[in-house]
């Protein structure tokens, strides 16, 4: 699959841009908070309908306007998709395509899939758990149509149980409706941990392969999914711990609380890794998301790099770049010369200043 065009239109710092990519790799380079990640955060959310930043709609639109515009062209097995996506500061995004409207999120997916790849998933390891959980989220919905509808309506029982909870104390009667959302929490949770389950019993073992490899085999980082609850034990636990639940206004268990191990020889390398360590399993962590869409779609996902190189020693830049043959690939960065250093094969390079590009 490849995006063969973008359009934006009041898109962060750009009134109107339109730009053509190559099939290959794609160079957009130019000085700090010129616009060089906004593009790829526009080409993100039009496939996912999520910013990678976990920007909301509103925050995305331009200045003084009230709407914003983004369009794609996808090719995909010979076939081309337009993606139109218009976000609204006070409504629902309106999604269409080929010129057709879809009513839900999900009819999205299974067109594009993006791997995004900042300087923030370097932190993904010793940040909060939430970043983990964010990062198989935003991954299991590109590629499980049924995992992004079963989190969505658990993320609506959630909220529900977490307001009704904060409702009890000013009306006690409202009690007896607990089990409602107790059931649905469970109905959804119990199906989005078994998804991270089989997800990480995947990823794990290409992360640990990766990881060998880059450390020259003198470590093995092994990933293990912590789930905060067992599927057997939920419907049970949300029992036992209502009245905590209702003296903290919170709901305590569920997969909103699960996390992510990063071990290498059985240590917590979040707590007592090396930054070196955690950098290096980090990048493991995002080269084996590539080999695992792969697999998964029989496709070669569309990869977007935003300034990771000058994050990273020359040996991890080695790896990266020679990761991502065949693969097209759309690169932020400050200068060219780490490229024409490591004679790395460019095919576009698109020049960002102050919110312009030119070719």
């Amino acid at each position: 699959m490849i995006i063969q065009s973008m359009d934006l239109e009041n898109f962060r710092n750009y009134k109107t841009l339109h730009l053509e990519f190559d099939e290959g790799t794609n160079i957009l380079y130019g000085n700090n908070a010129q616009g060089k990640t906004n593009i790829l955060e526009a080409v993100y959310l039009s496939g996912t309908t999520k910013s990678h930043k976990g920007s909301k709609d509103r925050d995305v639109i331009a200045f003084h306007q009230e709407e914003s515009h983004i369009r794609t062209i996808i090719r995909r097995n010979d076939i081309s998709y337009r993606i139109d996506m218009h976000l609204k500061k006070n409504k629902t995004k309106g999604i269409a395509i080929n010129g057709i409207p879809i009513k839900r999120a999900s009819e999205l997916f299974g067109i594009v899939n993006y791997v995004f790849f900042s300087p923030e998933d370097l932190n993904i390891i010793k940040n909060g758990p939430a970043e983990r959980r964010r990062f198989m989220d935003l991954e299991l919905c590109q590629l499980d149509k049924s995992y992004l509808f079963d989190l969505t309506n658990y993320n609506r029982a959630l909220n529900q149980r977490n307001r009704l909870l904060k409702d009890l104390w000013a009306r006690p009667e409202l009690k007896d409706t607990l089990f409602l959302w107790d059931e649905k929490l469970a109905e959804f949770g119990s199906k989005i941990i078994k998804r991270r389950m089989e997800f990480m019993d995947h990823l794990g073992p290409i992360v640990e392969r990766i990881h060998g490899q880059l450390s020259g085999e003198k470590e093995k980082c092994r990933l293990v999914y912590e789930p905060n609850i067992s599927v057997n034990a939920f419907r049970e636990q949300l029992k036992r711990n209502l009245e905590k639940d209702m003296k903290f206004k919170l709901t305590s268990i569920g997969p909103h609380r699960d996390d992510l191990l990063f071990q290498i020889g059985g240590i917590d390398i979040r707590r007592f890794g090396s930054q070196g360590q955690q950098r290096t399993c980090a990048l493991s962590l995002k080269l084996a998301e590539i080999e695992l869409v792969k697999e998964m779609i029989h496709d070669t996902p569309i990869l977007l790099l935003d300034d990771v190189l000058s994050e990273l020693d020359s040996n991890r830049q080695n790896y990266l770049l020679n990761s991502i043959n065949q693969i097209q690939t759309l690169i932020t960065c400050t200068g060219l010369d780490d490229f024409v250093n490591h004679r790395f094969e460019i095919d576009r390079v698109f020049q960002v200043v102050d919110g312009v590009v030119y070719t």
